[in-house]
């Protein structure tokens, strides 16, 4: 009932390798701990609705998901942005490239896109 975002980014060594095996340093938008080490990504749903049929209940849900990648430089947030494309984009389809931007307090830089997901019931 969920978007398998952790499991598929989690099989992939090349996300592993940029932020980490042991944890994966990708979470649900509220369960990242406080300053956690960089990069790191979060996710959360934005959107999503059941696939939904006059003749039938749902076999389908459809998720909107926001990933926003934080690194201390501009290409560790890149680099970390484009293995997660590579690790998706076999599951699901990347709809938007939200941009970039640093955060005033801890001058962190941001990468953030957006992912269709279907996932079966």
């Amino acid at each position: 009932m969920f978007p398998p975002i952790f499991g598929v980014c989690a099989a992939s060594n090349a996300v592993k390798a940029l932020i980490g095996s042991s944890p994966v340093r990708l979470w649900p938008f509220a369960a990242a701990p406080q300053a956690p080490a960089l990069p790191y990504v979060v996710w959360q749903l934005v959107g999503g609705s059941p696939e939904n049929y006059l003749d039938r209940v749902p076999d389908a849900d459809r998720y909107t998901l926001q990933v926003d990648v934080y690194a201390t430089t501009v290409s560790a947030a890149r680099n970390v942005a484009e293995a997660l494309r590579d690790a998706i984009e076999p599951h699901a389809v990347i709809t938007a490239w939200r941009g970039e931007s640093r955060d005033p307090e801890t001058k962190n830089y941001r990468y953030s896109f957006d992912i269709e997901w279907i996932v079966e019931r």
